[in-house]
């Protein structure tokens, strides 16, 4: 398996350097050269493997650079029971008939991140060894929340790593803040930004593509890499947990083998539902990817339109994880679309850069909606819905679950598509507990953040989830601050150099 650039302006490279190298050199993101459909008869034979097991299969596909014995090693000590301490690594919750919740939360951190953060290491370190490179590796992160702590949470620790992760000072929840910044291990940073997410991200893209302050790095010891989703070993272990839901549905008797299903994913860098995408190549019976954003709507108006525009008020909401518009993840999409059109994908992002906007043919548009449909819902709609299926159901979501509750239920009333379907839940609602009690009371709440986690136990009756225990009583090691135009100097500064 090799892995090609969507620029077009790089070579060819290896599992392991792509995972090493985590952006292209040329401002591309790596993908799969070529991804074969694997036979019904060999997905239905995994359907009673274990998650790791489900895993190694996965990986052992995309990552022929590394034996066996390193994929089984990294899968068992990623999906520990001490990492993942549920009977199902990614459990899957009937609500009715026909939706299904599937729970991506059980990890350390209490986020979906946790999936892909807890077995990256081990996947970078090994690429480092495989490529023969003594340099000590700089993860650089931007984080609209969730990857930060994941991959600070990953990373802990790890010899010859080093994680510096950017967020917005303002963009996160007291919890997600919180966190970040209590984070211990030798080889951890953590820097608030005066921007946004989009500005976390751009700061951290712009320093990739410097040629020059990497060849100073590089004089000093260190290689950057990546651990947001524009490396491709953090959105290759997000497949995964897809089989596992269709393999969940059939041993319950939910659907039959070979009936396609409807997956909901609440996003805005479009990671988590282009790992589903990567599923459906592989063979995974998929009818409709509904992509459900919150008000920073800029993916539910491009499959709407085919017209990608940024050049629109940033919104701040109480699912703040999605509140991005500069979606990375969309030009690998891109890219798959157009059959590995590099030429068009340079001339779309040329356009981003200098116009804010991009518009695609009317032939890919076509091939997108086929299979795509984008939703949206406003903050006052996911506030009902988090209510709404509390009472219903007795059972609680957090704001970005809520965004695919209420997308899957609107994209239903408007296309009449019963098919059996699958709501990524991606955070514990305890993550958000503001949000969350404040919407099933259908009122503001004055009290601190940490009461409130104890209210909404008292009420809902379920177990506060062991990352957020005793987080208000830690001490904060991380008090860094820089403007989104000093990011490289903060780098020197961390660094020494």
């Amino acid at each position: 398996m090799e892995y090609l650039s969507t620029r077009g302006k790089f070579k060819r490279v290896s599992a392991a350097e792509a995972i090493r190298l985590g952006l292209s050199p040329d401002g591309g993101l790596f993908v799969p050269a070529q991804v074969e459909k694997f036979s019904r008869e060999e997905i239905m034979e995994k359907k009673d493997k274990s998650y790791q097991e489900i895993a190694s299969w996965i990986l052992k596909y995309f990552l022929s650079d590394y034996s066996s014995r390193e994929i089984e090693e990294s899968v068992k000590a990623a999906y520990s029971e001490q990492n993942f301490p549920v009977e199902k690594v990614t459990p899957l919750k009937k609500l009715d008939n026909n939706r299904y919740i599937l729970e991506l939360w059980h990890g350390p951190t209490a986020a979906f991140k946790d999936l892909a953060l807890q077995i990256m290491p081990y996947l970078l370190v090994l690429a480092a060894d495989k490529s023969d490179v003594d340099d000590e590796i700089v993860i650089l992160v931007a984080t609209s929340g969730d990857t930060g702590k994941a991959a600070l949470e990953g990373f802990k620790d790890v010899e010859g790593v080093k994680i510096i992760v950017f967020y917005p000072e303002a963009g996160v929840s007291r919890v997600q803040k919180d966190q970040m910044k209590t984070t211990g291990g030798s080889n951890t940073e953590v820097v608030s930004l005066q921007g946004n997410f989009d500005d976390c991200q751009n700061a951290v893209k712009e320093v990739f593509s410097d040629k020059s302050f990497k060849a100073k790095m590089e004089a000093n010891s260190y290689r950057f890499s990546s651990a947001n989703s524009i490396n491709w070993g953090r959105l290759l272990p997000q497949i995964v947990y897809y089989f596992s839901a269709y393999f969940q549905l059939i041993n319950d008797n939910a659907i039959s083998e070979g009936e396609e299903i409807n997956i909901t994913v609440p996003t805005g860098n479009f990671g988590n539902i282009l790992a589903a995408y990567y599923a459906y190549k592989l063979g995974l019976p998929v009818n409709k990817f509904i992509c459900a954003s919150n008000d920073n709507k800029v993916l539910t108006d491009f499959l709407k339109t085919g017209v990608y525009d940024i050049d629109r008020e940033f919104k701040k909401t109480i699912s703040p994880s999605m509140d991005i518009l500069i979606s990375s993840n969309l030009e690998r999409f891109l890219f798959e679309m157009t059959e590995h059109d590099s030429e068009q994908i340079n001339q779309w992002y040329k356009e981003l850069k200098e116009n804010n906007s991009f518009k695609i043919d009317q032939e890919t548009l076509a091939k997108i909606q086929a299979k795509f449909v984008g939703q949206f819902s406003q903050e006052d709609e996911a506030k009902k819905a988090i209510k709404l299926c509390y009472q219903d159901f007795d059972y609680l979501i957090d704001p970005h679950t809520a965004v695919a509750f209420d997308s899957l239920n609107k994209y239903r009333d408007q296309s009449s598509d019963l098919t059996t379907a699958v709501i990524d839940s991606t955070a514990s609602p305890y993550k958000f507990s503001r949000a969350v009690l404040e919407a099933i009371k259908n009122e503001k709440i004055a009290v601190d953040e940490y009461r409130i986690i104890e209210e909404l136990k008292q009420l809902s009756g379920t177990e506060i989830h062991r990352a957020i225990k005793g987080l208000e009583n830690m001490d904060e090691k991380h008090k860094r601050n820089c403007s989104k135009n000093k990011v490289k100097e903060e780098l020197k500064d961390i660094l020494a150099i």
